[in-house]
C-alpha cells in the first residue's frame, strides 16, 4: 500500500484530534491503513423490512419504516429517559433512550419518517426498542433498499468509545469516507495469474466488500479473497522455511546399517505392528538415511504404540554406533518409558539406563562414564539429561515426549549435546492435533501419524450421567472394584480459587470414602508436594489403593493397566482435549474400560456438543477437529506457545479445505521457482519482503 495509508487518522474528515485519541487508545488505530484493516466482526442484514404487527417474541433484530408521532422526556436526573412513539400503518411501538437523552431529543423530529433498526423486547402486550438506530427517510425520493444499506458492518467497540459517541455506526461512516478517498490506491498483492486461475476478486474490491458488501454473495467473495491471500503467504513462508533448513549446515548422521533392527523386527517383536506403525517407521528410516537431520513430529493417540516405534528408531541409531536419548517431562513418565523400553531392550541384550533427579550418585557416575565412552547406547531421563556434566560420545537421536511441556531452551540443550553431526529429532505427542493445524503450527516439521490402535484393544465405553444417577454410578463402581479393577475420580481445577478446588475435592473424597468403606482411597491435589503426589500415584500404580480421587494433576501418559473406570466430575467444565486425555488414563489393559461423564442438569450449547462428541467417538483426531471448531486454534493444547496463529481472516477449523488447496498452490510455485525469480512471481517476492516477520517457534532447529 502507498504512503497515503501511513497518514495519521486525525486528518481523515470526521475524525479530528479528540476522536483520533479515542481510536488510538481503544483500537490501536493510528493511521488510515489501521482503520481500513479494522474489519467488521459481523454484518447485520438490512435488506428486510418488517411491519410493526409482524414483530414477534423471538425476532432478534428488526428494521422498520415509520413516523415518529410523539417524543417526550420522563423523570429527572439519573432516572431521566426519552420516550418516543413510532408508528406505521399496522400499529405502534415505543422507543426508549436511557443514555444521551438530551442529545437524542434535539435530533428527533415529530412527524418525520425514519428507518429504525434495533432489538425488540416485549413488555406486557407491547414491544419496545431501547436505543434504536434511526435514519431519516423521505418516501417521495428514495427506495428503502437504497437508504438502508443492505448488509451493515458491525465493528468492535468499547464502552468508553460508546460514551464518547464513537460507536460502530460512526466507525462505519469513517471507514466509508476513507474508502471513497483511497479505494483506487489499494495495491494488488497477488499476481494476475493466481487471481484468474482461482476466480478471485481484486484486493481493493475485497477490502471494500468486506466492509460494505452489496449482498451475501459479494461478502463471501471478499472473505474468500482475503482468506486465500492470508493462508497463501503463511504457507509460502512455512514451506520456504522447511526447504531452507535442509542445508549442508544441518546435515545429519546417516543410518543405513540396521542388523539389530532387522533381528528385533523378525525374531523378537512381542506383537504384530499395526499398518500405521510400519508406515511411520518407514518414514523415519527414510529420514535417517537421507543425510539430512530429521525433524519429525510423531502424533499418536493414547495407547497407539509410539514407544515401540521410538525403540526401533533407537536400534537404527545403535546399529550405526550412535546413542539415543529419550527425554520425558516428569520422573513418573520417564520411569514408565524406561520400564516399557527395558522389556524390549532386555530381549535384545541391549543396556538401557534411567537418569532423573532422584538417581543416586553412584548410578549417575556410571551413566556419565558410559555415555562419554559410548558404551551406553540408550538413555531415558528427565531434565537431568541436559545438565552440563552430562556428555555423549555420539548422540544421534533425540526423542522428546510431550514436547509442549518443555521450554525451547531445554530442547535446545539436549539437541546441542552432540559433538558430531546434529542429532535426528523425533518429537512425540499424545495430544491429537488436527491435520490442518499441524500443517500450520508444525509446518516446518514433517508429520507422522499413528492413526490405528493395536489389534484386540477394546474401545473405551463412554456414558453421560446426571447427578440424579449417582447412586447407580457408585453401584457400577463397586462391581468393578469387586472384580479387582481400579477407579479414577477426577475433579476440575477452578482457576479463580485453589481453595474451592481443595474443598470440592475433599468433599468428593469424603463422599467416596463413605460410599466405599471397605476400600482404600488415594487422594492427589495441587496443594501436595511433588514427592507426595508421586508417592500416592505409586501406591495406586502398585495396586495398594483401589480408588484414586484427584484434581487434574494425573500426568499425561501415566500407565496403570488395571484401572478400568474414569469418572469425570463436572465434566462440562473441561475442554474436549482435556476430557480425551483423562479418558486415556484407562483402557490400557485387556479388560473393557469405561469413562463416565458426570454433569449438572443445565448445559450450555457448547457443553452439550463436547459431551456428545465424547460419548460418540474415541478417535482423538475427530475430537481434536471438534475442539478446533469449538474453541479456535489459539486454545488447542500445545499451540498457545507456537506464536504463529495470528490469523485475521481465516479460521483453521472452518477453512480446512481452503488451507489444503492453498498449501498445494504454494508448494507448486516453490517447486517450480524456489527463489521466486520468474517474472510472474515478482509480486509474490515483493509482497513477502513487505510482510512483517512475526516471531514463531522454530521447531526445526529446536533453538
Amino acid at each position: 500500500m502507498n504512503n497515503i495509508f501511513d497518514t495519521k487518522i486525525e486528518f481523515l474528515k470526521g475524525v479530528g484530534a479528540v476522536r483520533a485519541e479515542i481510536l488510538n487508545k481503544e483500537l490501536g488505530v493510528y493511521t488510515f491503513g489501521d482503520l481500513l484493516e479494522q474489519y467488521p466482526f459481523r454484518h447485520e442484514d438490512r435488506t428486510h423490512f418488517y411491519k410493526i404487527n409482524e414483530v414477534v417474541s423471538d425476532t432478534a433484530y428488526v428494521q422498520m419504516i415509520g413516523r415518529l408521532t410523539f417524543v417526550n422526556s420522563i423523570g429527572e436526573g439519573r432516572s431521566k429517559r426519552l420516550v418516543a412513539t413510532f408508528s406505521d400503518e399496522t400499529g405502534e411501538m415505543e422507543f426508549v433512550w436511557f443514555r444521551g437523552a438530551k442529545w437524542v431529543e434535539k435530533s428527533l423530529k415529530v412527524g418525520m419518517w425514519y428507518i429504525a433498526y434495533g432489538k425488540p423486547q416485549r413488555y406486557g402486550f407491547k414491544f419496545s426498542i431501547s436505543h434504536p438506530e434511526l435514519d431519516e427517510y423521505d418516501p417521495n425520493t428514495a427506495t428503502p433498499q437504497a437508504t438502508s444499506g443492505g448488509l451493515a458492518p458491525v465493528y468492535h467497540t468499547s464502552e468508553k468509545m460508546k460514551t464518547k459517541k464513537v460507536d460502530s455506526r460512526v466507525l462505519a461512516k469513517l471507514t466509508r469516507t476513507l474508502l471513497e478517498k483511497v479505494y483506487h490506491t489499494i495495491s494488488e498483492t497477488l499476481p494476475e495469474y493466481l487471481i484468474k486461475e482461482h476466480n478471485l476478486i481484486s484486493k481493493g474490491l475485497a477490502v471494500a466488500w468486506t466492509h460494505f458488501p452489496k449482498n451475501a454473495e459479494t461478502l463471501d467473495q471478499a472473505k474468500k479473497r482475503l482468506k486465500f491471500e492470508e493462508l497463501f503467504y503463511l504457507q509460502l513462508k512455512i514451506i520456504a522455511s522447511k526447504v531452507g533448513k535442509r542445508t549442508d549446515k544441518y546435515r545429519g548422521q546417516i543410518f543405513t546399517i540396521i542388523p539389530t533392527f532387522n533381528d528385533f523386527f523378525n525374531n523378537h517383536l512381542p506383537f504384530d505392528l499395526t499398518g500405521a506403525q510400519k508406515r511411520v517407521i518407514r518414514e523415519i528410516y527414510n529420514d535417517m538415511r537421507s543425510g539430512y537431520q530429521m525433524n519429525r513430529l510423531l502424533q499418536g493417540d493414547v495407547g497407539s504404540g509410539k514407544t515401540i516405534v521410538a525403540f526401533m528408531c533407537m536400534l537404527m541409531a545403535l546399529d550405526n554406533d550412535a546413542q539415543s536419548a529419550l527425554m520425558a517431562p516428569t520422573e513418573i513418565l520417564a520411569q514408565q518409558h524406561y520400564n516399557g523400553l527395558k522389556e524390549f531392550a532386555d530381549a535384545m541384550g541391549v543396556t538401557i539406563e534411567l537418569l532423573t533427579g532422584s538417581s543416586k550418585t553412584k548410578t549417575r557416575r556410571r551413566i556419565d562414564e558410559t555415555l562419554r565412552d559410548g558404551s551406553l547406547k540408550i538413555i531415558v531421563g528427565t531434565h537431568a539429561l541436559i545438565e552440563d556434566k552430562v556428555d555423549f560420545y555420539n548422540l544421534g537421536l533425540c526423542v522428546i515426549d510431550e514436547q509442549h511441556r518443555f521450554g525451547v531452551a531445554q530442547r535446545a540443550a539436549l539437541w546441542k549435546k552432540s559433538s558430531k553431526a546434529k542429532p535426528h529429532m523425533l518429537v512425540m505427542t499424545a495430544t491429537p492435533i488436527p491435520r490442518t493445524l499441524a500443517m500450520t503450527v508444525y509446518g516446518d516439521l514433517e508429520v507422522s501419524v499413528i492413526d490405528e490402535l493395536p489389534a484386540g484393544r477394546k474401545p473405551i465405553i463412554t456414558w453421560h450421567k446426571f447427578e440424579k444417577g449417582r447412586l447407580r454410578v457408585f453401584g457400577f463402581l463397586k462391581e468393578q472394584v469387586e472384580l479387582g479393577r481400579q477407579v479414577y475420580i477426577v475433579y476440575p481445577l477452578i482457576e479463580e480459587s485453589e481453595t474451592l478446588d481443595y474443598q470440592n475435592l475433599m468433599s468428593g473424597y469424603e463422599s467416596v470414602t463413605r460410599a466405599f468403606p471397605d476400600y482404600k482411597v488415594s487422594v492427589v491435589h495441587g496443594r501436595m508436594k511433588a514427592a507426595d503426589k508421586d508417592a500416592e500415584m505409586q501406591r495406586f500404580a502398585e495396586g495398594k489403593t483401589e480408588i484414586m480421587v484427584a484434581t487434574t494433576v494425573i500426568e499425561v501418559g501415566v500407565n496403570i493397566p488395571n484401572s478400568t473406570v474414569m469418572i469425570i466430575e463436572n465434566a462440562e467444565k473441561f475442554g474436549l482435549a482435556q476430557l480425551h486425555q483423562l479418558r486415556g488414563r484407562v483402557g490400557r489393559g485387556g479388560e473393557q474400560s469405561y469413562c463416565i461423564l458426570m454433569t449438572g442438569d443445565k448445559l450450555s450449547k457448547d457443553g452439550k456438543v463436547r459431551i456428545k462428541t465424547m460419548v460418540d467417538t474415541t478417535d482423538g483426531f475427530k475430537i481434536a477437529d471438534a475442539d478446533l471448531k469449538l474453541r479456535g486454534p489459539g486454545d488447542i493444547e500445545g499451540t498457545q506457545q507456537s506464536g504463529i496463529l495470528d490469523l485475521r481472516h481465516a479460521d483453521i477449523g472452518a477453512d480446512a479445505a481452503l488451507l489444503q488447496e492453498v498449501r498445494g498452490i504454494a508448494e507448486k510455485i516453490l517447486d517450480e521457482d524456489p527463489d521466486l525469480q520468474k517474472e510472474e512471481n515478482q509480486l509474490i517476492k515483493h509482497q513477502q519482503s513487505l510482510l512483517v516477520k512475526k516471531s514463531s517457534t522454530n521447531w526445526s532447529r529446536i533453538s
